[in-house]
């Protein structure tokens, strides 16, 4: 489990296959209290680390993981969101993140406004967006953020400059994929109502 708060943004610095189609992600994580075997959200995917030397931590990603998130288009020196999984005594400064992404999203605009703040629109499945809500909550590339609009098939976010100089979002573009979480109780609300409808 996760809070959305990013910790560090670091460079990919090798990407490798592995027989059976696993492939590796090696990232800097520099000084840190992970170990192998531990999770680490990386882009607001759960992984796991796979082995560990001095700084350096690599993770295997199946197939499966490369098809339904943007992890499959990473190369050697693109940037990624590392957070580390919670402990109990930890403070969740934005929303509880499984690492469970519910699918990609396209950003199809970004507006700088007045204040500093930028507003990103992501174009999402609508299956995604019906579990949204207007200020509610919503992971994209592992970051906690709040809900502004929320329309069939679209969302979007503002971004104060803090967040766009310490997460990947201060480098994603038009046109560009993000991994998307929906909140776990929006999600868990509706599969409620949708079993209560087929069971009437």
């Amino acid at each position: 489990m996760f809070s959305g708060i990013v910790e560090k943004l670091v460079p990919v610095l090798a990407i490798t296959n592995k027989p059976g189609e696993i492939r590796s992600i090696k990232l800097r994580l520099g000084k840190s209290r992970v170990r192998v075997g531990d999770s680490v959200c990386v882009n607001g995917v759960c992984l796991t680390v796979s082995s560990k030397k001095g700084d350096q931590a690599s993770f295997d990603v199946m197939t499966e993981t490369l098809d339904v998130t943007n992890l499959g288009e990473l190369v050697k020196g693109s940037k990624v969101n590392v957070e580390k999984s919670l402990r109990l005594t930890d403070v969740v400064g934005g929303h509880f993140v499984t690492g469970h992404i519910d699918g990609t999203g396209k950003i199809v605009g970004v507006e700088r406004l007045p204040d500093g703040s930028v507003k990103t629109t992501i174009e999402a499945s609508k299956d995604l967006t019906a579990t949204m809500i207007r200020k509610g909550s919503v992971a994209v590339d592992g970051i906690s953020l709040t809900l502004v609009d929320v329309k069939e098939g679209k969302f979007s976010i503002c971004l104060i400059p803090h967040t766009l100089s310490v997460t990947t979002l201060g480098y994603k573009k038009v046109g560009d994929t993000v991994n998307i979480e929906a909140d776990m109780l929006g999600k868990y609300v509706r599969a409620t109502i949708q079993n209560m409808a087929l069971n009437q």
